[in-house]
């Protein structure tokens, strides 16, 4: 493997706020409708769909998920009336197919206040 290739698995994983869940980040799909061009913050993509695994630290336990993004904010724009998720992300911003981990609060924030994610 070449070190251009090489990603740290730490800039991968995010933590809940008592470290006991490790949380990853899989992109499965970006919108198509929308053209993919230089914005004034780079190129970025619209996210469609995830890939969400928790590992929980204590039991090893590994739970999988797979959220479409835009159902959800769909769905709390009308239960809602706002949705506070920016599914934009850069492209830098994807390494080896996963988001970094700076990027999961944003992309989660609708699931998480309609549960689906309970972290």
């Amino acid at each position: 493997m070449s070190f251009e290739n090489f990603v740290d698995e730490r800039s991968l994983i995010s933590h809940d706020a008592f470290g006991n869940k490790e949380i990853k980040i899989k992109l499965l799909e970006v919108e198509d409708d929308t053209p993919d061009h230089v914005w004034r913050f780079g190129v970025r993509v619209k996210v469609k769909k995830i890939l969400l695994t928790i590992k929980h630290i204590q039991t090893q336990q590994v739970e999988e998920g797979e959220f479409d993004l835009n159902a959800i904010e769909k769905e709390m724009k009308e239960k809602r009336h706002y949705s506070s998720t920016n599914r934009w992300i850069q492209t830098t911003d994807v390494k080896n197919g996963y988001i970094l981990n700076t990027r999961h609060s944003p992309l989660l924030s609708d699931a998480v206040a309609l549960d689906y994610i309970v972290i």
